[in-house]
């Protein structure tokens, strides 16, 4: 008779990733297409944030800001926010660094997909986000709340 195996829960299982909302906006066109002769200045702004649903399912949302210049001229807007539905099944002290850390680095590649995808749609110049330290932002994140819990 063989031995029943016990099946270990998955740690984090993701269920569902969408766009929440997302908007793009090109306010000089078409005219500032023949303006882009050099890489235009882009600022990216990522934040990351989570709320618990039920039955330890969560939503973890990315919100990127990515603005562009070329010749002190807006060039493009990009605004995106894309969510993951996950479940966990991990001892309560890892909870928010996997939701923070983890599920963002998860979800990064699919979402620069969608702003990478949108801005050729719009007939822009190809960009690519680079990699995102998501630990390196949580402990920002940290640091920054003990300051303001010790003020």
């Amino acid at each position: 008779m063989a031995q029943k195996e016990q099946q270990t829960p998955i740690a984090i299982q993701m269920h569902n990733q969408y766009i929440k909302d997302m908007s793009l906006e090109v306010p000089f066109a078409p005219e500032i297409f023949q303006e882009i002769k050099s890489q235009p200045n882009v600022k990216v702004d990522v934040k990351v944030g989570f709320s618990d649903l039920e039955n330890n399912f969560y939503n973890v949302e990315m919100i990127f800001r990515i603005d562009s210049e070329v010749n002190d001229k807006k060039l493009f807007i990009v605004e995106l926010t894309y969510a993951g539905v996950v479940s966990l099944n991990i001892p309560e002290e890892h909870i928010e660094p996997v939701l923070l850390i983890e599920i963002p680095h998860l979800l990064f590649p699919f979402a620069r997909q969608i702003i990478t995808t949108s801005l050729a749609n719009a007939g822009l110049p190809p960009l690519m986000i680079n990699p995102i330290d998501f630990s390196a932002m949580y402990q920002a994140r940290k640091q920054q709340e003990t300051a303001e819990s010790v003020n």
